[in-house]
């Protein structure tokens, strides 16, 4: 038989694992692995859902128009410029399958969403990353990665899973520093939570710019992950391919009026933010106050440090809270084997795995 060789570089991808979600012989899970909304989705979102589940049978509208509208009107840019895709990682790949291939290299930060090297290997590209300083993606480190081979440079802001971000200010530095020929894509997925005035989520950038790009979900705030369905806005010239690349009916219909109600209910979302902010709060001093390493994080969860010491490393202390029943999330695929990332979930989950994490350590 002959040998059904795959195209360059799908060999070389190690596939992408999602958090864990149970736990062989424990009935109540708690589940802080993934970033999902502590509340789950709102109830206009559920209600929306409800109401769906009757025209199953009918094709989605592959042009997103209702929510692409919503959308515009929410945040004050232009319908014709926004794509929308099963989640933001199929954004993800669909730019890289435009705008990469062989011989082409892919930019990114040195703990930078495990996504951005998949695609990239996907089309054949090269995957890149630059060095961070105290956990942050560095423009400086960023730029001298730049040749004539960097076709896009993917920058989460803030970033998953270190919690950092760049204000606007570096942003722009960032993208002035950037050829024209080099697309900067801005994964903004966590914007939502970002309260300081020194951030911005990328809108400006793609307003005043033909090279950026920003994505955006649902999957977080509005906790519709299990969905799948994310948009972007882009400049027209990328819209438009976007259009000519992605599948055409890729977001459901049930997650199109999800999204569209969860984006109306305001008082659903204050309240998740509210209480993300208490709990991130909460959860990084008691946590800190344990002897731990917990950098300051603006997104819906903690990155967790612990020594190399036997007995006390991260690898024994996820399997200390398993025995819980609480599941975290490793870092060792972000080069970050000494690292536990905690979702930041309701009042007794945070208190459960800081009363957890206070035996482990003794």
């Amino acid at each position: 038989m002959s040998k059904l060789t795959p195209k360059p570089g799908i060999m070389d991808i190690t596939p992408y694992v999602g958090g864990e979600s149970a736990i062989t012989g424990v009935d109540r899970v708690i589940k802080l692995a993934s970033n999902e909304g502590a509340f789950g989705p709102s109830p206009k979102a559920r209600e929306a859902l409800q109401e769906m589940a009757g025209k199953a049978h009918r094709y989605p509208d592959g042009g997103c128009s209702k929510l692409r509208k919503a959308l515009s009107e929410k945040y004050s840019i232009k319908m014709d410029q926004i794509v929308c895709g099963a989640g933001s990682d199929e954004l993800i790949t669909m730019i890289c399958r435009a705008y990469a291939g062989p011989g082409d290299e892919v930019l990114f930060s040195q703990h930078g969403f495990l996504m951005y090297a998949i695609s990239a290997k996907s089309v054949g590209a090269t995957p890149v990353q630059a060095p961070e300083t105290n956990l942050t993606a560095s423009v400086d480190a960023l730029l001298s990665k730049v040749n004539e081979k960097t076709r896009l440079l993917f920058i989460a802001n803030p970033n998953n899973p270190t919690g950092t971000f760049l204000n606007s200010q570096e942003m722009k530095r960032l993208h002035a520093g950037l050829p024209k020929e080099t697309i900067l894509v801005i994964d903004a997925a966590y914007a939502e939570y970002v309260e300081t005035s020194a951030y911005n989520a990328g809108a400006e950038l793609v307003e005043n710019n033909d090279n950026v790009v920003m994505l955006r979900t649902f999957s977080k705030i509005h906790a519709l992950g299990g969905l799948r369905v994310g948009w972007g806005y882009f400049p027209p010239a990328i819209a438009d391919v976007m259009n000519r690349v992605r599948n055409p009916f890729n977001v459901s219909s049930a997650a199109q009026e999800a999204a569209v109600a969860a984006l109306a209910d305001d008082a659903f979302a204050e309240k998740s933010r509210k209480h993300n902010d208490e709990w991130l709060r909460w959860t990084t001093k008691e946590i800190r106050a344990l002897g731990l390493d917990v950098p300051d994080s603006l997104g819906n969860f903690v990155l967790v440090r612990f020594p190399m010491t036997a007995g006390k490393t991260a690898e024994e202390a996820d399997a200390f809270l398993k025995k819980k029943g609480i599941i975290t999330r490793r870092m060792v695929p972000y080069g970050l084997p000494d690292a536990l990332r905690i979702t930041i979930g309701l009042e007794d989950e945070m208190k459960s795995v800081v009363d957890a994490l206070r035996e482990f350590v003794g």
